[in-house]
């Protein structure tokens, strides 16, 4: 909803504090405001101030652009009486924001009475709860009555969020407020938005009644600006509804929770137009033999390091394995890595011992056999495979090494090694958490792509570099803030000019030139993340000098870190499963790239396909046997 004169808000609790702050903002932009509250003198002085500002863009009315009604919220008739007013002097109602609260003085469990009196324990659920879904349900009855779109916002508190030990009861107010209006997103098919607001403590009179010390360890009060921020934000953004804006000095302005905590309880509703969950009752017919791309010589050059070998299927499967048939395999830049032995470490004659080596890091499938002892899976279980030898036809496993998935699907593919990179090198290596700058650089690639999205998800400003209008585009789909597109602007350029506090944390792939540009672009305490450098695979990843490094680093309190997948296995179950939760819930976008690589023998195609840099999103090749049965209803 666009703020813009002639529109109307009522505000409870308008004549003081977060209420009197709001009616005041909301008159500068021309709105006409009804300010309801129990305080007749401070009401009344509010209303003059509201009309003062509405005198710049209102001349002439034929009635009062600002009115006060004096109302206890706790008396529905009072309540009902101030909404039948504001509608019948300006005809509708666009905005209604319940701000009326009380602190409660007199701790539950020392009231002398029935908890009935002023400042006690009944008094405060009766103002900052009941009050708020009464005024509510008259909100909703209002704007549905007039056929309009509108909003409506409930001003909760951080308290509803975490618990105050010493106001228990003024805390589970606000709690209820939190999830009473976090439930009644449905509201939006009839056009209107209800949201809550929940800031930390503000400098008002209720605010300054908290314990100093308190408001000291949280980093002091909340500025008034920060929270008319908020509420603007959660008023004009068409897309929140049932949203919790939480407000504090020490993260900024942020939704509470996190998709990735949200996703931990959200279960799909039935009526899911997505496909079911795969249930295979396949009776296989293993062949003798199969296919699969060994390394006979260590090389960058995956084309001449490989080649194709058929090895036989030996049966029974051995103990604790299983067999697997594969239907997709994953492609990566460092497939070159691994041809060329460089995650072997040794001498080079050393490296040469271990060939031939079967090679392809990721797969998806379902399991084809099992042996004996293996008790927790059976055959046509949808399974990913992490584990090298993924280019081949199928694949015999420890069963330990299996992580059973909904659906062997492409999108799979791409969670695995692309998506478990971004998703756990962010949490552990970068230290993620929310309000900071966030570059990805080679954004549009399998990995960046779920590395700006997982960032922007955890309500971070995102930047990212690309080459291509395609691959900009295709970024900006996926809610980047700022897209730099090296093709068209200078990397270097833009980061100086549009971030000159530098960035916070940098999730770097490509190396080279990159690297010394993301290392300058680098805030204080800024962390910067190196999962690969791209840009030299193909020509022998020699190690560079990056003269001055400790001195940037030590002058700005930075820190860089190395991260490696196949060191952080013990977490990729958790991550897996968050991704798929996230995906599942739409909240995740998974991009494959459109090309299709049918058979292992288009693997080294696929290979310097990806390395042209031409692709975008995850690059996958398609197992030959299960192109009719599989691609045409998943990809």
């Amino acid at each position: 909803m666009e703020l813009k004169p002639g529109l109307s808000a009522l505000v409870t609790g308008g004549a003081s504090g977060i209420g009197r702050a709001l009616s005041l903002a909301l008159a500068a932009k021309g709105l006409f405001v009804t300010i309801v509250d129990f305080s007749e003198e401070k009401g009344k002085d509010v209303a003059s101030l509201v009309e003062k500002e509405n005198a710049k863009f209102h001349s002439n009315l034929s009635f009062s652009s600002a009115m006060f009604v004096k109302c206890d919220v706790t008396n529905t008739s009072e309540l009902a009486a101030a909404f039948k007013k504001h509608l019948m002097t300006y005809g509708g109602l666009d905005i209604c924001i319940n701000s009326a609260g009380i602190g409660g003085k007199i701790p539950f469990d020392e009231d002398p009475t029935d908890g009935s009196g002023p400042g006690s324990w009944k008094q405060t659920l009766n103002v900052n709860l009941i009050g708020v879904i009464d005024s509510t349900r008259l909100a909703i009855k209002t704007m549905e009555s007039i056929q309009k779109p509108g909003v409506i916002i409930n001003v909760g508190s951080s308290a509803g969020l975490y618990p105050m030990y010493k106001s228990p009861t003024y805390s589970g107010s606000k709690g209820g407020v939190v999830l009473f209006t976090r439930s009644l997103t449905h509201y939006r098919r009839k056009g209107i938005r209800i949201n809550v607001l929940c800031p930390e403590f503000v400098e008002t009179e209720m605010g300054l009644e908290v314990d100093a010390e308190l408001v000291g360890m949280v980093g002091g009060f909340v500025p008034m600006e920060m929270v008319l921020k908020g509420t603007f934000e959660l008023i004009t953004d068409e897309s929140k509804a049932g949203s919790c804006l939480w407000i504090s000095n020490r993260r900024g302005i942020e939704y509470w929770p996190t998709p990735l905590e949200e996703a931990k309880y959200l279960v799909r509703s039935s009526k899911s137009k997505r496909r079911p969950l795969l249930t295979l009752p396949i009776n296989f017919q293993l062949p003798e033999s199969y296919e699969k791309i060994v390394v006979h010589t260590l090389s960058p050059n995956f084309r001449s390091a490989t080649n194709f070998v058929r090895a036989p299927l030996s049966l029974p499967i051995k103990p604790g394995h299983v067999l697997v048939k594969i239907f997709y395999a994953g492609v990566n830049a460092s497939d070159v890595n691994y041809s060329s032995g460089r995650y072997f470490g040794g001498s080079k004659e050393e490296k040469s011992s271990l060939l031939p080596f079967d090679a392809g890091f990721e797969a998806v499938g379902v399991i084809a056999a099992i042996g004996d002892s293996v008790s927790d899976l059976k055959v046509g279980t949808p399974a990913a495979i992490m584990t090298f030898g993924g280019y081949a036809e199928y694949m015999m496993v420890p069963s330990k090494h299996i992580l059973p998935v909904g659906k062997p699907e492409p999108e799979v593919i791409a969670m695995l090694t692309s998506g478990l990179t971004a998703s756990i090198a962010l949490e552990k290596a970068a230290q993620m958490d929310t309000g900071k700058v966030v570059l990805v650089t080679a954004a549009a690639g399998g990995t960046g792509q779920f590395a700006v999205q997982l960032a922007k998800l955890a309500g971070n400003t995102v930047v990212a570099t690309c080459g291509g209008e395609e691959k900009a585009a295709l970024l900006r789909e996926l809610g980047v803030d700022r897209v730099i597109d090296y093709r068209k602007e200078d990397i270097k350029t833009v980061l100086k000019k549009e971030f000159p506090k530098g960035v916070d944390i940098v999730y770097e792939s490509v190396g080279g030139e990159m690297l010394n540009i993301c290392l300058n672009a680098l805030a204080v305490f800024g962390r910067l993340v190196v999962i690969g450098m791209i840009s030299q695979y193909q020509e022998g990843w020699e190690p560079s000098n990056y003269t001055g490094l400790c001195e940037k680093l030590l002058n700005k309190s930075q820190t860089v870190a190395g991260f490696f997948l196949v060191h952080y296995a013990h977490f990729w179950r958790e991550h897996l499963n968050k991704l798929f939760q996230l995906y599942s819930l739409g909240k995740l976008k998974v991009t494959i790239d459109p090309k299709k690589f049918v058979g292992i023998h288009s693997v080294a195609d696929a290979v310097e396909y990806l390395h042209s840099g031409k692709s975008h999103g995850k690059f996958i090749t398609v197992s030959s046997q299960i192109v009719r049965s599989v691609v045409g209803s998943s990809s």
